[in-house]
């Protein structure tokens, strides 16, 4: 059986084993954390233990983590009704509930008119590329940021920003909404009054557990240089790409991005073609955001960044982390180089 290697970190972490462990513990509890009996109250103990790892991990209070199903469902929280804009580079999430779209670079940087009408992400998930967030800003995606770069809710002066569990390493099927002290929301889902009236529904205490756990070693992570050797990877992948491949374009080149993000173009490639030559040779990757129901769709980013329909739709987006090796690396270079010589092969 092939050795395969997983690049598509952007897609989701794998689990770590601090938010297995605390999954387990989660599940041997038997209470409801809204009962007031001794099981309920020890379900409580754990749902609030892990609202406050969410918490300090981005640099926030306890009270101001609300638990929700993951990004998608806290973008629609912060978002529903409120009339914000948003550019095409956001998430589609975020764009389901953006109106008036802001202005977006070729270096794929977000032109921000009223930043208390706006909601910017901190970091595309296609591309890396990070965004300057302003002070007064009235929502922003942390999804892709959180855990790699360092990021600080009481410090940032945004009203409310949202993460996703599994792309830090916890469970899939779970996030959180974080929100400044004196605002509120309007509950989309209603029902028993939990998370302060905000999201209404027997917590998904398995999850956030895990969650928490995740959130709490990420920061660690982040804290004790993890993701330094990545972005030396990355590098490292970049460089040996566009040396042998000279008609390749990387996007982003020169702007300030993620440390694990790289995305580049082979005109005339299409990117899904390249993404099952590269799972046939045991690599795992993407061509962009894996949130389409398994779909592989033209990127929007680079539509909203000025490149052509061709070029958008030959784009490949490899993303690492902390468990990748530079072997890994260089076999996947090897592996793509040789596939682009058969495609274009004379």
């Amino acid at each position: 059986m092939r050795v395969r290697s997983y690049l598509d970190w952007n897609a989701t972490a794998p689990l770590r084993p601090e938010a297995r462990a605390a999954m387990g513990a989660a599940m041997d509890l038997v209470g409801n954390p809204s009962s007031v009996h001794q099981e309920g109250r020890a379900a409580k103990a754990m749902l609030e233990r892990a609202r406050a790892q969410v918490a300090e991990a981005l640099g926030a209070l306890a009270a101001d983590v609300v638990f929700v199903s993951g990004a998608t469902e806290a973008a629609a929280l912060a978002m529903a009704g409120r009339g914000l804009a948003c550019a095409e580079v956001e998430h589609d999430a975020v764009r389901a509930w953006g109106e008036g779209p802001l202005d977006v670079s070729a270096q794929g940087r977000v032109v921000i008119g009223e930043p208390s009408r706006s909601s910017v992400q901190v970091a595309n998930s296609e591309t890396g590329i990070l965004q300057d967030l302003p002070e007064g800003l009235a929502v922003s995606d942390w999804t892709q940021g959180f855990g790699k770069v360092p990021l600080a809710f009481d410090w940032a002066g945004i009203d409310m920003v949202f993460v996703s569990s599994h792309k830090v390493g916890g469970p899939k099927g779970v996030g959180a909404l974080v929100m400044r002290r004196g605002l509120d929301v309007q509950a989309q889902i209603r029902g028993g009054g939990q998370e302060s009236g905000r999201r209404h529904g027997t917590e998904n205490l398995i999850g956030i557990a895990g969650f928490g756990a995740a959130a709490e070693a990420a920061a660690r992570d982040l804290a004790d240089g993890l993701w330094e050797p990545v972005d030396k990877l990355r590098i490292f992948l970049e460089k040996t790409l566009e040396d042998a491949a000279k008609s390749t374009i990387l996007v982003g080149k020169g702007a300030a991005r993620l440390p694990n993000t790289s995305m580049f173009i082979t005109e005339g490639w299409k990117g899904e073609t390249q993404v099952m030559a590269m799972d046939l040779a045991g690599f795992a990757v993407s061509a962009g955001s894996a949130c389409s129901s398994g779909k592989v769709k033209m990127s929007g980013v680079l539509r909203a960044m000025g490149y052509s329909e061709v070029e958008a739709g030959s784009a490949l987006r490899v993303s690492l982390g902390p468990e990748v090796t530079e072997g890994q690396v260089a076999a996947f270079c090897d592996a793509w180089l040789a596939a682009r010589d058969k495609k274009f092969a004379r």
